[in-house]
Protein backbone atom coordinates (compact mmCIF):
# COMPACT_ATOMS: atom_id res chain seq x y z
CA UNK A 1 0.00 0.00 0.00
CA UNK A 2 2.78 2.48 0.92
CA UNK A 3 4.52 1.82 -2.41
CA UNK A 4 1.29 2.51 -4.28
CA UNK A 5 0.76 5.79 -2.40
CA UNK A 6 4.35 6.86 -3.12
CA UNK A 7 3.92 6.07 -6.81
CA UNK A 8 0.71 8.12 -7.02
CA UNK A 9 2.37 10.98 -5.17
CA UNK A 10 5.38 10.81 -7.53
CA UNK A 11 3.08 10.96 -10.55
CA UNK A 12 1.20 13.95 -9.13
CA UNK A 13 4.33 16.03 -8.58
CA UNK A 14 6.09 15.29 -11.88
CA UNK A 15 7.50 18.56 -13.17
CA UNK A 16 7.85 20.02 -9.67
CA UNK A 17 10.99 19.97 -7.59
CA UNK A 18 10.97 19.23 -3.90
CA UNK A 19 13.17 21.45 -1.76
CA UNK A 20 13.53 21.96 1.94
CA UNK A 21 10.31 23.55 3.10
CA UNK A 22 8.14 22.64 0.10
CA UNK A 23 7.94 22.55 -3.67
CA UNK A 24 9.99 24.92 -5.84
CA UNK A 25 7.83 27.04 -8.09
CA UNK A 26 10.46 29.54 -9.16
CA UNK A 27 14.16 30.30 -9.13
CA UNK A 28 13.51 32.41 -6.06
CA UNK A 29 12.67 29.35 -3.94
CA UNK A 30 16.32 28.22 -3.80
CA UNK A 31 18.94 29.12 -1.21
CA UNK A 32 22.31 27.84 -2.45
CA UNK A 33 25.60 28.37 -0.64
CA UNK A 34 27.83 31.11 -2.03
CA UNK A 35 31.44 30.42 -2.91
CA UNK A 36 32.31 32.15 0.38
CA UNK A 37 30.25 29.62 2.37
CA UNK A 38 27.21 31.71 3.23
CA UNK A 39 23.64 30.96 2.22
CA UNK A 40 22.57 33.28 -0.60
CA UNK A 41 18.80 33.16 -1.22
CA UNK A 42 18.08 33.58 -4.90
CA UNK A 43 15.02 35.57 -3.81
CA UNK A 44 17.50 38.44 -3.33
CA UNK A 45 17.53 38.64 -7.15
CA UNK A 46 13.73 38.83 -7.44
CA UNK A 47 12.65 40.95 -10.41
CA UNK A 48 15.96 40.56 -12.20
CA UNK A 49 16.80 38.46 -15.25
CA UNK A 50 19.11 35.65 -14.13
CA UNK A 51 21.66 33.84 -16.24
CA UNK A 52 22.49 30.57 -14.43
CA UNK A 53 25.64 28.88 -15.72
CA UNK A 54 27.48 25.72 -14.63
CA UNK A 55 31.14 26.63 -14.86
CA UNK A 56 34.54 24.91 -14.79
CA UNK A 57 38.10 26.22 -14.69
CA UNK A 58 39.76 23.57 -16.87
CA UNK A 59 37.37 23.30 -19.79
CA UNK A 60 37.62 24.23 -23.44
CA UNK A 61 34.82 26.73 -22.74
CA UNK A 62 36.51 28.31 -19.70
CA UNK A 63 37.25 31.48 -21.69
CA UNK A 64 33.48 32.10 -21.60
CA UNK A 65 34.05 33.48 -18.10
CA UNK A 66 35.30 36.64 -19.81
CA UNK A 67 32.19 36.96 -21.96
CA UNK A 68 29.91 36.28 -18.99
CA UNK A 69 31.67 39.00 -17.00
CA UNK A 70 31.29 41.39 -19.95
CA UNK A 71 27.56 40.63 -20.15
CA UNK A 72 27.20 41.18 -16.41
CA UNK A 73 28.96 44.54 -16.56
CA UNK A 74 27.07 45.61 -19.68
CA UNK A 75 23.56 44.69 -18.50
CA UNK A 76 23.53 44.62 -14.70
CA UNK A 77 22.15 48.17 -14.45
CA UNK A 78 19.23 47.01 -16.62
CA UNK A 79 18.59 44.05 -14.33
CA UNK A 80 20.81 41.13 -15.42
CA UNK A 81 22.57 38.96 -12.86
CA UNK A 82 24.93 36.15 -13.83
CA UNK A 83 25.02 33.26 -11.34
CA UNK A 84 28.00 30.91 -11.61
CA UNK A 85 27.74 27.35 -10.27
CA UNK A 86 31.03 25.44 -10.43
CA UNK A 87 30.67 21.75 -11.16
CA UNK A 88 33.15 18.91 -11.50
CA UNK A 89 30.64 16.65 -13.27
CA UNK A 90 32.22 16.71 -16.73
CA UNK A 91 35.72 15.36 -17.23
CA UNK A 92 36.69 16.45 -13.71
CA UNK A 93 37.36 19.91 -15.12
CA UNK A 94 36.62 21.72 -11.85
CA UNK A 95 38.72 19.85 -9.25
CA UNK A 96 39.61 22.83 -7.05
CA UNK A 97 38.19 23.97 -3.73
CA UNK A 98 35.74 26.85 -3.61
CA UNK A 99 38.54 29.22 -2.59
CA UNK A 100 40.76 28.02 -5.45
CA UNK A 101 37.88 28.50 -7.89
CA UNK A 102 37.16 31.99 -6.56
CA UNK A 103 40.84 32.96 -6.81
CA UNK A 104 41.08 31.63 -10.39
CA UNK A 105 37.90 33.41 -11.57
CA UNK A 106 38.80 36.70 -9.92
CA UNK A 107 42.45 36.79 -10.96
CA UNK A 108 42.11 35.34 -14.46
CA UNK A 109 38.80 36.82 -15.66
CA UNK A 110 37.97 39.57 -13.16
CA UNK A 111 34.72 37.80 -12.26
CA UNK A 112 32.55 39.96 -10.03
CA UNK A 113 29.18 38.27 -10.57
CA UNK A 114 27.85 35.98 -7.81
CA UNK A 115 29.56 32.60 -7.62
CA UNK A 116 28.39 29.63 -5.61
CA UNK A 117 29.83 26.57 -3.94
CA UNK A 118 30.57 23.62 -6.20
CA UNK A 119 27.50 21.46 -6.94
CA UNK A 120 26.37 18.56 -9.11
CA UNK A 121 24.33 19.58 -12.15
CA UNK A 122 23.65 16.12 -13.54
CA UNK A 123 22.89 12.59 -12.42
CA UNK A 124 21.35 11.26 -9.23
CA UNK A 125 23.20 13.81 -7.07
CA UNK A 126 21.97 16.76 -9.14
CA UNK A 127 21.22 19.84 -7.04
CA UNK A 128 17.51 20.70 -6.71
CA UNK A 129 18.13 24.00 -8.53
CA UNK A 130 19.26 22.05 -11.58
CA UNK A 131 16.27 19.73 -11.26
CA UNK A 132 14.12 22.85 -11.54
CA UNK A 133 16.07 24.31 -14.49
CA UNK A 134 16.23 21.09 -16.50
CA UNK A 135 12.56 20.27 -15.94
CA UNK A 136 11.59 23.80 -16.96
CA UNK A 137 13.39 23.25 -20.28
CA UNK A 138 12.13 19.78 -21.18
CA UNK A 139 13.98 17.53 -18.76
CA UNK A 140 17.20 16.76 -20.67
CA UNK A 141 20.33 16.47 -18.56
CA UNK A 142 22.93 19.21 -18.71
CA UNK A 143 25.31 18.16 -21.48
CA UNK A 144 28.56 19.90 -20.52
CA UNK A 145 30.17 22.81 -18.71
CA UNK A 146 28.96 26.34 -19.49
CA UNK A 147 25.39 25.40 -20.33
CA UNK A 148 23.29 28.52 -19.78
CA UNK A 149 19.78 28.97 -18.38
CA UNK A 150 18.22 32.38 -18.92
CA UNK A 151 15.49 32.93 -16.31
CA UNK A 152 12.97 35.75 -16.70
CA UNK A 153 12.19 38.40 -14.11
CA UNK A 154 9.30 36.21 -12.91
CA UNK A 155 11.75 33.50 -11.81
CA UNK A 156 9.74 30.93 -13.77
CA UNK A 157 10.23 31.37 -17.52
CA UNK A 158 13.45 29.66 -18.59
CA UNK A 159 15.35 29.42 -21.88
CA UNK A 160 18.29 27.11 -22.30
CA UNK A 161 21.47 27.59 -24.33
CA UNK A 162 24.06 24.89 -24.89
CA UNK A 163 27.74 25.25 -24.04
CA UNK A 164 28.69 25.98 -27.64
CA UNK A 165 26.64 29.20 -27.59
CA UNK A 166 29.13 31.86 -26.57
CA UNK A 167 28.16 34.84 -24.42
CA UNK A 168 28.89 37.06 -27.45
CA UNK A 169 26.59 35.13 -29.82
CA UNK A 170 24.16 37.68 -31.34
CA UNK A 171 21.12 35.40 -30.86
CA UNK A 172 22.06 34.88 -27.20
CA UNK A 173 22.56 38.61 -26.60
CA UNK A 174 19.20 39.26 -28.31
CA UNK A 175 17.51 36.76 -25.97
CA UNK A 176 19.03 38.56 -22.95
CA UNK A 177 17.88 41.95 -24.26
CA UNK A 178 14.37 40.61 -24.88
CA UNK A 179 14.21 39.18 -21.37
CA UNK A 180 15.42 42.47 -19.91
CA UNK A 181 12.80 44.40 -21.89
CA UNK A 182 10.00 42.10 -20.70
CA UNK A 183 8.59 43.46 -17.49
CA UNK A 184 11.24 46.20 -17.22
CA UNK A 185 10.42 48.90 -14.73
Amino acid sequence: MKTCVRLVLAIVIVGMVSIKGGIAESLYDFEPVSIDGTVMPLSSFRGRVSLVVNVASRCGYTSQYGGLQDLYQRYRERGLVVLGFPSNDFGQQEPGSDQEIKHFCSNTYGVSFPMFSKIHVTGMSRAPLYDFLTRATGGAEVGWNFEKFLVGRDGVSVRRFRSSVSPEDPSFVSAIEAALAEGAR
